[in-house]
């Protein structure tokens, strides 16, 4: 019986994450790692070359480098593997895919939880959502296949268009990293008489105020980002102004 190959380039954060849930959830599948900065072992990290050999290439890059690795890869993979976009914005990178991997196979995808989600959760991903480009290009039972193994995991896949992804992206996600960067210039903390809500609050802030690179790209290519930062700042003068007339 063939045994599977998954393939991860980038070994940052998100990368690092990608790794550990792979070896936790699915122990059979053969994981490659491309990493620049890691020296080549030939078991967990691979050349480039190795890593585009894999059944799956999983595109764990930045937002802003997106493109140049996947023009960098396509020339390397196989015609019947399958690139597994797993960005925080899905038109962008779908728009790319679309344009330069014509005739390829690709998976996009959004998990949406991240290494601190997971840490908070201590390993328990019941009700974890990822979001499933319903633009993907992959056959359907293969489709099927791999909602099947991650719903018995507990997780929970959620379809939707691209633009659907990011307006809601924008509103949530996007809103709580905001949120998140002027709590962090505030100085929130905890302290010891918190209520229970202000430990949720900063739970959701602690999750994410530390990836300034995340914030500042999802703000540049989710194009819904803008409307809701317009959308804060009217809110906050409206409650500023409540205040003053009171």
């Amino acid at each position: 019986m063939k045994r599977h190959s998954i393939g991860i380039i980038g070994y940052g954060h998100f990368g690092a994450f990608v790794y550990m849930l792979l070896r936790l959830f699915a122990p059979q599948v053969r994981v490659r790692v491309y990493a620049p900065r890691r020296a080549v072992t030939g078991r967990k990290f691979c050349s480039l070359a190795d890593v585009c050999a894999s059944d799956a290439v999983v595109m764990a890059v930045p937002i802003a480098k997106y493109k140049d690795v996947l023009l960098r890869i396509l020339p390397l993979i196989r015609k019947d593997t399958i690139i597994v976009d797993v960005a925080t914005v899905k038109v962008y990178t779908v728009q790319l895919l679309r344009r330069h991997a014509k005739g390829r196979r690709w998976l996009a995808i959004h998990p949406m939880f991240g290494p601190e989600s997971f840490r908070k959760a201590r390993g328990n991903v019941r009700g974890f959502r990822i979001a499933l480009c319903a633009h993907s290009r992959v056959p359907a039972e293969l489709l099927e296949f791999l909602r099947v193994f991650v719903t018995r995991r507990n997780f929970m896949v959620v379809r939707m268009g691209a633009h659907v992804h990011d307006r809601h992206g924008a509103a949530s996600l996007f809103r709580t990293h905001y949120l998140a960067q002027v709590a962090r210039r505030d100085e929130f903390c905890r302290t010891v008489i918190d209520t229970v809500s202000f430990g949720f609050l900063m739970d959701a802030f602690e999750s994410v105020w530390h990836d300034k690179r995340l914030f500042r790209d999802v703000y540049k290519y989710n194009r819904y980002c803008e409307e809701i930062r317009m959308r804060i700042k009217r809110a906050m003068s409206a409650v500023d102004a409540e205040l003053r007339a009171g």
